[in-house]
């Protein structure tokens, strides 16, 4: 793999030699790669190798110059000039630069699952007569439009009708890209499709009851049927008519309304609420035709999910977190159900998952944790210290950063003015800012990191703030229990460039203390195993501990241990059956309950199953070693059968049921006396009592 560096016409300093040693890559440093020196890259081009190019100002220049030389050589641009060049640190920015440009030459991750649509182009227009048939104009020359009419409007229908028109009550509206389905009752006297528009009904109604979307107000109608004597010709008007229950199908929605049809934040693909200013928006809707394929941004274990057990629901964390209202309960099957046509890849769901049973895929996890530890490997070697890793998004986030590096140049000359993104911060683009979480984060410190800030924008759903937030609180926790120094997890929330000032800010706050020694562990795919990984280096190199546990916020945590009230509890064990992490197990030779509180995911199922609510959940991280073992919980002396002697329930449980069942009509006497027996002698009891009645015995 090639490595290009380009100085900008001289804007930044760059240190060929120091990234050349970094990078184990002899590098020329160039001035004018884009204009004087693009003879050097597309001499570059020839090697047949991949070429990195350190810069994506002319990344599309770069582009038809590899065309024009009739290249297929992959490139790949990295941005070094407004996330490091252009910044007053831009001196000290060697390691940062040279960080970057190693993440850039590894390999592409595996290819996912893909996810695909079709689309004939057929169009739904939903809003008022004269909106909806102004925007079927534009659309009409490459869509199959048809609108549905809700009102006139301010000047009602055209005269001319050159769209096919419904009306009626909208009672759903599904789908998404390709598969829209419509259920709505035509419930007025107007049939539109017999309706010529002669507007003599308009012209007969005394009441000004009927608009120019040719519907008949019914609350202003007083029924003298005037526009059913001048509609005899056409018959388009008829009071008898019952309401109709009507359904079709659309490959694309575009909504005028007011309140749109979906209230969720990411919309389903092919639909668009639409303000009728943002002809962008609109162009990129009508342009929805033929076939698309997308990731599968997701992957499902239901094994090792934690929502539902024996019809007790448990977590719901990721229903909860889907801005895409992706992600349902499948009560039926005890699991919940991801549909891939709405998924829009956010990940939020596998960063609050606790057990690891929903992943993101897009990249994996042992993708991501690969770049991290490279990022922060390269970034040691090179001389860093006290790295930050900034993860934002690949659009609106990574055009901020874009803004506050040419501010840091356009005022580098002033006393007081932008810093830009200092040296020990690292840029990371994610294809969603939510896809990472807890285990990946502390991965992050365990390889030396500093901090993990994520730069949030008003691209991301409300929810996933609240989650981050969450998660955070979880892992600092863990942090300033075991004496790592300082605030390493922080949410950075900026709207646009107004708030470039507050970013320049927040992005000069003080480095919190990492491990000595940092990590040579890879993320793994199962995420629980990551995080028993990270955590594991993280105590062993902690500054200090106080205690033996960390207390843990309750909401977000996966880790923690149970509380149990042995006077309440009778051993039943329903809490084993319902334990989805094998967290909880019996003992087959002995009534005991036991617990390994390092498989422990704080789904609460246990506690929702429990018939005594002899559970509760703590959440905690236990340091002492006690946490990877199998520890009693509770016990007690078996019941014995009052015939044979034989072991055949616990003490408490036998004796509770009798005092339930004692005042009962059915277990008086001898039948009381049988509940304390085992299975085989109340059988033989039952059949060897000479004052029981035989089936038998009653007469036919």
């Amino acid at each position: 793999m090639t490595t290009l560096i380009c100085d900008c016409s001289q804007t930044m300093p760059l240190d060929p030699r120091a990234l050349s040693a970094s990078l184990n890559e002899a590098l020329t440093l160039h001035s004018s790669l884009c204009r004087r020196e693009a003879a050097e890259f597309l001499k570059a081009t020839d090697s047949g190798e991949e070429l990195v190019v350190a810069c994506t100002q002319e990344s599309r220049l770069f582009q038809e110059l590899a065309e024009e030389a009739n290249s297929t050589v992959p490139i790949k641009f990295v941005n070094i000039r407004e996330t490091g060049g252009w910044s007053r640190d831009a001196a000290k920015a060697s390691p940062k630069i040279a960080a970057l440009l190693a993440a850039a030459h590894l390999p592409a991750p595996d290819p996912v699952a893909t996810v695909t649509y079709q689309s004939a182009g057929r169009a739904l227009i939903i809003g008022p007569l004269d909106a909806a048939e102004r925007a079927a104009e534009w659309l009409g020359d490459a869509l199959d439009v048809t609108l549905f009419s809700q009102g006139a409007g301010d000047s009602g229908g055209a005269q001319v009708r050159r769209f096919l028109v419904l009306s009626g009550q909208i009672q759903t509206l599904t789908g998404w890209l390709g598969a829209f389905e419509l259920n709505w009752q035509q419930n007025n006297p107007i049939d539109l499709d017999l309706c010529t528009r002669c507007n003599a009904c308009l012209a007969a109604c005394p009441e000004d009851a009927i608009a120019l979307d040719y519907q008949i107000n019914l609350k202003l109608c007083d029924a003298n049927r005037a526009c059913v004597k001048v509609c005899k010709v056409a018959g388009a008007i008829d009071f008898t008519r019952a309401p109709q229950s009507q359904r079709d199908s659309f490959d694309l929605v575009l909504d005028l309304r007011a309140t749109p049809a979906f209230t969720q934040h990411a919309k389903p693909q092919g639909y668009l609420h639409w303000d009728g200013r943002d002809i962008k928006a609109l162009l990129q809707w009508r342009d929805q035709v033929g076939e698309f394929e997308k990731p599968k941004f997701f992957a499902y274990k239901q094994k090792l999910c934690a929502h539902s057990r024996n019809e007790k629901e448990g977590c719901t964390a990721c229903i909860d977190v889907c801005s895409a209202s992706a992600i349902s309960s499948d009560k039926h099957r005890q699991q919940i159900k991801v549909n891939p046509n709405l998924c829009v890849g956010c990940g939020t769901c596998s960063t609050v998952c606790p057990t690891g049973a929903i992943s993101f895929a897009y990249p994996r996890a042992s993708d991501q944790g690969v770049r991290f530890k490279t990022l922060l490997s390269t970034y040691q070697r090179s001389g860093g210290r006290d790295a930050a890793l900034l993860l934002h998004s690949q659009g609106q986030g990574a055009q901020l950063l874009g803004d506050l590096g040419r501010a840091a140049q356009l005022e580098k000359n002033q006393k007081e003015g932008t810093h830009g993104v200092p040296a020990r911060v690292l840029p990371v683009p994610l294809w969603h800012t939510s896809s990472t979480g807890l285990e990946l984060w502390l991965s992050a410190v365990a390889y030396g990191a500093s901090n993990v800030w994520v730069l949030l924008t008003d691209e991301e759903a409300q929810q996933y703030a609240a989650a981050l937030r969450e998660q955070m609180a979880v892992a600092q926790a863990i942090l300033s229990g075991l004496g790592y120094a300082g605030v390493h997890f922080k949410l950075l929330q900026v709207r646009d460039a107004r708030d470039l000032a507050e970013l320049d800010r927040q992005l000069q706050a003080m480095a919190a203390q990492a491990p000595v020694r940092h990590a040579s562990f890879a993320v793994q795919a199962d995420k629980r195993a990551t995080l028993e990984l990270a955590l594991d280096h993280l105590i062993a190199h902690a500054p200090k501990t106080d205690g033996e546990r960390i207390v843990l916020p309750a909401c977000g945590s996966p880790l923690g241990a149970l509380a149990i009230n042995k006077d309440a509890c009778t051993l039943c064990l329903s809490c084993v059956n319902a334990c989805p992490a094998s967290a909880l197990a019996d003992n087959t030779a002995a009534p005991q309950l036991r617990f390994i509180e390092k498989n422990c995911v704080q789904c609460g199922l246990c506690v929702k199953t429990c018939p005594e609510k002899a559970l509760s959940l703590l959440p905690q991280l236990n340091l002492s070693a006690q946490r990877k073992e199998s520890v009693l919980l509770n016990d007690m002396p078996p019941y014995v059968c009052v015939c044979c002697g034989k072991p055949f329930g616990t003490l408490k449980g036998i004796e509770a049921m009798l005092g339930k069942l004692a005042g009962h009509s059915m277990f008086q006497g001898a039948a009381l006396e049988r509940l304390k027996m085992c299975g085989d002698c109340r059988i033989i009891d039952i059949y060897s009592a000479d004052n029981e009645t035989k089936i038998t015995d009653i007469p036919s």
